[in-house]
């Protein structure tokens, strides 16, 4: 068994060396206690992102936008891309793999007005609260709160809010599931 013990501490002092360089590398970035970050991440378009203690990244996370990104605690970050305006607030152990999270709709629907700068009806928050899991290639658009427990089907469209404790999938998303007590 020492044999484990140097392995973990080992990767214990990995992990502490690739969030002080992203910490130096991107100053917007807040990193909680024991983040492991097993891939890359990128933050672009000055993205403010705070991500909490013990939450692992896989693959490239990529955060982008002007706005704010809160990643609770015991979370799983996989090839995950969110694009934030205003703020996109993920709860504690949810998990989430290698989907998009869009809070605005980057251009206005109007016709005439498609090519001038966004008006702040194409923007709304997001929040995934506790205990969720978004499945792969599964969009989640501006406005929505995804209840806990819940579970987004891969290649799903989330357009309106999901209650708790409920499976979604397709597109519109539709409840397949209820969790029941």
């Amino acid at each position: 068994m020492p044999h484990a013990s140097v392995k973990d501490r080992l990767l214990r002092g990995v992990f502490a060396v690739k969030r002080a360089y992203y910490r130096v590398r991107y100053p917007r970035l807040r990193l909680g206690r024991d983040v492991q970050i097993r891939g890359r991440i990128r933050l672009r378009r000055g993205v403010r992102v705070t991500i909490g203690d013990r939450t692992r990244l896989n693959k490239l996370v990529r955060f982008a936008g002007p706005g704010t990104v809160h990643v609770g605690a015991d979370c799983l970050l996989n090839a995950t891309w969110i694009g934030t305006w205003t703020a996109v607030t993920i709860g504690d152990r949810c998990l989430l793999s290698d989907c998009e999270l869009v809070d605005n709709d980057f251009h206005n629907l109007d016709p005439l007005r498609r090519h001038e700068p966004p008006v702040p009806a194409t923007r709304a928050p997001i929040v995934v609260e506790d205990n969720v899991w978004i499945g792969a290639h599964a969009l989640v658009m501006k406005g929505v709160r995804i209840g806990h427990d819940s579970v987004v089907g891969a290649a799903t469209v989330v357009r309106t809010d999901v209650p708790e404790r409920v499976v979604v999938i397709g597109n519109p998303q539709q409840i397949v599931k209820k969790f029941n007590d």
